[in-house]
């Protein structure tokens, strides 16, 4: 009796189990008859926004209940770091993917259409032609092609297609009998795939690519790339993203050493958030890249203002900074990034770095001959805080003191009440006591007034004397003045203090 009671569980067991899998193929089979169709166009160049964009749609469709995600390719080919990107998301996707070829899918577009479970073909359509090349037009290097090479073989072998005919795409030392001999690289004809199993059949239009593959009748839901998406098209692009890195860093760190934080800082915040984020959407960067370029806009104001002279905080600095933007250019993909990339990404992002701050630190040394010549025009209401003294905070003192950009009868920026401007008591050979450790910045006292000043490198204790040996827009350069410690150490005025923005 037991053993029967036994059998008799298991049979319930067993029915009962097969009953819930019937109930779930019938639920699938339901979705997948019954949903809608999301076409994803994927025509151009394949760029690092395409990535992001299919993802999303993958996402919709699942939740929609879709049949499938058709997409219609005709691309010359693109990059490869989006191109892999584009294959990871169409692997794992829970979603039917279908592929249209009208009319290339040439490099990159080739993998892509490998990606999918179902490929059609328009006719005179052509599928293949994938050997990498860098920016040159050159083969690519060996490490590469072998890697690349390989990712077609899984790719295809994982849809059920011949492995060694998607490897001759990328490799025309790869010989395929009765389709390609060696020497020749592969590209197949709409013929030609169908004739070995990489295409399901021939189709005029979309419409008839879908009646081929049984879904005729369904929903099409055209889609087309959000804001977000076409924004990372833009802004990963190696120069410009070169550019808005660097102009990002010396922003923040202009501003900084100027003695404030204001709309410098704020801009050049802005510019690196927009950097990261376009490159974060594309999946080429990380936090560990965010953490190296603020620690090295950290190491570099330690060099400045704590450590004398320039040495290896500041090094290390530039390091951690440069590292961080190429980390962030390159992606992780390592062994698809070929030499030769890595080259031209790193030469771009550094001669980037030396022209912008060439460019900075020019445009501040002819502004300062400028005003020192009287050639440059009256201060502007709008770049004088309120009070109307002509003084200016953070980055705006990089353009000059507005008490001597002014001319006498300026009455925007007059104010007989105000003390004498210490840019026109500390000029060039006026001799001052250091009133803190200079490191190499710091404050000194000028006939009773603070200024701040900056040495050239050198150390210079409290009390020491210095002298100015030039008097630049926004800081004071000083050495450290014959006689050295003074007699009596740093004295303190009275007087009232000229604010100097800090």
């Amino acid at each position: 009796m037991a053993r029967r009671g036994i059998a008799l569980a298991l049979t319930l067991l067993g029915g009962l189990s097969l009953l819930l899998g019937s109930l779930g193929a019938t639920a699938a089979t339901a979705q997948s008859e019954d949903g809608a169709v999301f076409v994803v166009d994927v025509s151009g160049e394949i760029d690092r926004g395409i990535g992001p964009y299919l993802s999303r749609v993958i996402d919709d469709a699942e939740a929609a209940g879709a049949s499938a995600v058709l997409l219609e390719i005709d691309t010359p080919g693109g990059l490869l770091d989006a191109t892999l990107e584009i294959r990871n998301t169409l692997l794992s996707s829970p979603v039917p993917t279908l592929s249209y070829i009208n009319r290339d899918a040439l490099s990159a577009g080739a993998l892509i259409a490998l990606s999918t479970e179902r490929i059609y073909v328009a006719p005179g359509a052509s599928f293949g032609a994938a050997t990498p090349v860098v920016g040159t037009g050159q083969p690519a290097d060996e490490k590469v092609v072998s890697a690349l090479r390989a990712m077609f073989r899984a790719t295809a072998e994982d849809k059920g297609r011949d492995g060694q005919i998607a490897a001759a795409m990328v490799d025309d030392r790869i010989e395929v009998e009765g389709v390609v001999g060696a020497g020749e690289l592969l590209t197949l004809t709409d013929s030609e795939a169908l004739e070995v199993g990489f295409a399901e059949a021939r189709a005029d239009t979309r419409a008839d690519a879908l009646a081929e593959a049984g879904l005729d009748g369904r929903e099409v839901i055209e889609t087309a790339p959000s804001l977000a998406e076409r924004l990372v098209r833009f802004l990963t692009s190696p120069l410009l993203g070169s550019l808005m890195f660097t102009l990002g860093v010396f922003m923040i760190i202009g501003e900084l050493f100027a003695g404030g934080v204001g709309i410098g800082t704020a801009i050049g915040a802005g510019l690196l958030g927009v950097f990261f984020y376009g490159h974060l959407l594309a999946g080429l960067t990380g936090w560990e890249d965010v953490v190296l370029v603020v620690v090295g806009i950290t190491l570099i104001l330690v060099e400045l203002f704590v450590i004398p002279g320039f040495g290896v905080a500041g090094l290390l600095g530039i390091t951690s900074l440069l590292g961080g933007g190429f980390l962030a250019m390159t992606g992780r993909d390592w062994d698809f990034v070929s030499g030769a990339q890595i080259a031209s990404t790193a030469g771009t992002l550094l001669v980037t770095f030396v022209v912008v701050g060439a460019a900075i630190i020019t445009g501040l040394v002819l502004l300062s001959r400028r005003r020192d010549d009287g050639e440059t025009p009256r201060v502007s209401r709008a770049m004088t805080p309120k009070g109307g003294t002509g003084r200016r905070r953070g980055w705006l003192r990089w353009f000059g003191d507005g008490d001597v950009l002014a001319g006498e009868d300026d009455e925007e920026v007059a104010d007989p009440s105000h003390p004498p401007s210490p840019s026109l008591i500390a000029k060039q050979g006026a001799i001052g006591t250091a009133l803190s450790d200079l490191r190499p910045a710091g404050v000194a006292d000028f006939e009773g007034h603070r200024i701040d000043v900056v040495t050239e490198g050198d150390y210079i204790a409290t009390g020491e004397r210095v002298e100015v040996i030039r008097a630049e827009r926004y800081r004071r350069v000083v050495k450290r003045a014959p006689g050295g410690q003074a007699a009596d150490g740093p004295t303190e005025s009275p007087a009232e203090p000229v604010p100097t923005g800090d």
